[in-house]
């Protein structure tokens, strides 16, 4: 178990161009720490970094109290778990878990001991025997995690380990290593590209973009409050509605024009928007704060809007509708009793408390 800290690091690939451009961060002892983000933002090459895998081309890597630049990445103490597994076709399970433990020459006895034990952990006992090419995509993923849980590291390393897994096979494995990392009460630090695994596993979330880090913070307020477009947009399902307008003021109230709308904005808000009345702006609104004026019992028409349902899409538990103003297209998301008439304008209300403005020149939070 140790901490993790990264310091002004960096890593060129080509002249000019960094992959990771000077990032720093900390990671707590016995944390879960998720860096995530769109494809090429870095998170993977920031992983690989960490477990030695990749030179660093400026900055310091510690872990726990050491200096780890110069030290190879067998002797770091930590395991990595790779999205492909990575696991010998040749050997059988109980050899593919044991490897690491029989380079360094580990008592036979210990070994097997190790190696139970993680089996036991994982429920791939009976496979100890099997041969990857026996296995599903699932079971391989539970090996090449027991194979990572017998060296009992200081520090696990996850470089998107769910990706090549079917949906119900992606939840299921969420939910193991989330009951993984309550009994083994170590330090974790997980890249991904989705972000429900993400918010899903994370105490604290890093969102990166072009190598740099864009915001860090645990998984609500990364939701709740994004210190970005970017940010906002990347995380939540559906995206979260962006909008173009203006701010404007009529007699002591604020509101934003859409150009075919305007909403009234909250009061709690007045003192943030104040320097841009008059200017664009963006909002955003996400689907959940989008409601049915059929279905509010005392909706006011300062934050009611008209726009055309033009998709109906029911998904069991909810519903979204996708509109369009006239001029910006949103969607909803709704009860499952909820199914207006397709092609028809309807009246939406908008959560103004929960909106949020953003810097049309910088994409940053206004609010």
């Amino acid at each position: 178990m140790a901490q993790v800290s990264l310091k002004d690091v960096s890593k060129f690939y080509r002249a000019g161009v960094p992959a990771v451009d000077s990032i720093s961060l900390g990671v707590e002892n016995k944390e879960f720490l998720v860096l995530v983000g769109p494809s090429g933002c870095g998170k993977s090459t920031t992983l690989r970094m960490i477990a030695g895998l990749e030179e660093i081309s400026s900055g310091k890597i510690w872990i726990g109290n050491t200096l780890v630049n110069d030290i190879p990445a067998k002797d770091r103490d930590i395991a990595m778990v790779f999205q492909n597994y990575s696991l010998y076709p040749h050997m059988t399970v109980f050899e593919n878990m044991s490897f690491g433990l029989r380079l360094r020459k580990y008592p036979k006895q210990e070994i097997e001991r190790r190696v139970v034990e993680a089996a036991e952990i994982l429920g791939i006992r009976s496979m100890l025997d099997r041969r990857p090419r026996q296995l599903s995509g699932g079971e391989r993923q539970r090996v090449a995690l027991g194979r990572a849980i017998v060296r009992k590291p200081q520090v696990f390393l996850f470089d998107e380990p769910l990706s090549n897994l079917d949906a119900k096979m992606r939840v299921q494995m969420r939910t193991e290593i989330h009951k993984l990392r309550m009994r083994l009460q170590t330090t974790f630090i997980y890249v991904t590209h989705d972000q429900v695994e993400a918010m899903t596993l994370g105490d604290r979330i890093i969102v990166m973009r072009d190598g740099k880090i864009q915001q860090c913070a645990d998984p609500m307020t990364i939701y709740d409050k994004p210190a970005n477009k970017f940010v906002a947009s990347f995380i939540g399902s559906p995206p979260i509605n962006l909008m173009q307008g203006r701010i404007i003021k009529k007699e002591r109230k604020y509101f934003f024009d859409e150009g075919k709308f305007q909403v009234k904005i909250v009061e709690e808000m007045h003192k943030d928007v104040l320097s841009y009345v008059g200017k664009e702006v963006i909002m955003g609104i996400r689907s959940e704060d989008i409601y049915d004026k059929l279905f509010v019992s005392e909706a006011s028409l300062e934050t009611t809007v008209r726009a055309a349902c033009e998709v109906v899409e029911p998904l069991g538990s909810e519903v979204y509708l996708y509109l369009n103003s006239g001029k910006n297209s949103f969607i909803a998301r709704v009860g499952a009793h909820n199914r207006p008439d397709v092609n028809k304008d309807m009246d939406l209300v908008f959560d103004m408390s929960k909106v949020h403005f953003f810097d049309r020149e910088t994409e940053n939070t206004i609010i």
